[in-house]
């Protein structure tokens, strides 16, 4: 199915690996040029070669605002922004200092804020456009373990909505992702911090992906499917909608 986004331009965030990855290379496939944004060069220059010729680079840690900033003046205007950078650790409350409270909530929860503020407003202007919040499941299945995520996620389902509910009045579309486990860096990383909680040891970190639906973990690929086909004016009337894409497994 052509999706009719030839030509148009995405901005992806956290795009030199995991999910960011796999959008920017979805996108990319539909004729989308599109800007890979992430703190590491080299990693970014490897995943633009990978991509092709479609897709550009652009250095930058979106944790501070100047940052974000500077992001905004060089790529300005985009048809797609995706929100997709962030790393907020696992731990309990009291695994989680405010100090790294804030460090996590100034990339994801912040960044993506900060980003859709810069620019949602020519969006609006121009009477087209979609954001993109890739956000994740704790925002709507919250645990101990992860309590500083979850309460990340849950703030940016409700600015999702909210903004998504404002924006279709000017054309602009605003949604999110909902991520459960999925195949990254990402998940083993967060699996290895709850078997240290759990048996101050990392090594048993596979156990926490048992169990889940259809015996794996969702694909980066997966999410990015979706994400590329909701940014298409196929499904154009979808706004302020947050999907979870978890195999089910809130209701198990």
């Amino acid at each position: 199915m052509d999706l009719g986004l030839q030509g148009r331009r995405a901005i992806v965030t956290g795009a030199s690996k995991g999910i960011g990855f796999a959008c920017a290379q979805a996108l990319a496939a539909e004729g989308v040029e599109t800007v890979l944004v992430a703190r590491d060069a080299g990693r970014l220059a490897a995943a633009a070669r990978e991509i092709g010729k479609s897709a550009s680079t652009f250095a930058a840690d979106l944790s501070k605002a100047d940052e974000r900033l500077r992001l905004a003046a060089a790529h300005p205007a985009p048809d797609i922004l995706v929100n997709n950078a962030g790393s907020i650790p696992g731990g309990d409350l009291f695994d989680i200092t405010l100090d790294a409270w804030r460090d996590a909530w100034s990339l994801k929860v912040f960044g993506y804020i900060h980003l859709t503020q810069l620019y949602l407003k020519d969006m609006m202007a121009r009477r087209s456009g979609s954001v993109v919040n890739i956000i994740g499941l704790a925002g709507v299945a919250p645990r101990w373990d992860y309590v500083c995520g979850a309460a990340g996620n849950a703030a940016l389902i409700a600015f999702t909505r909210a903004v998504g509910g404002k924006t279709p009045g000017s054309g602009v579309r605003v949604f999110g992702v909902n991520p459960a486990s999925t195949r990254t860096d990402r998940i083993v990383e967060l699996s290895k911090a709850r078997a240290r909680q759990r048996d101050g040891d990392d090594r048993r970190w596979e156990e926490f992906l048992t169990g889940l639906p259809f015996g794996r973990p969702a694909e980066p690929e997966e999410i990015a499917a979706l994400t590329t086909a909701l940014v298409s004016d196929r499904v154009g009337y979808v706004s302020g909608t947050v999907v979870d894409v978890d195999g089910g497994i809130q209701f198990r």
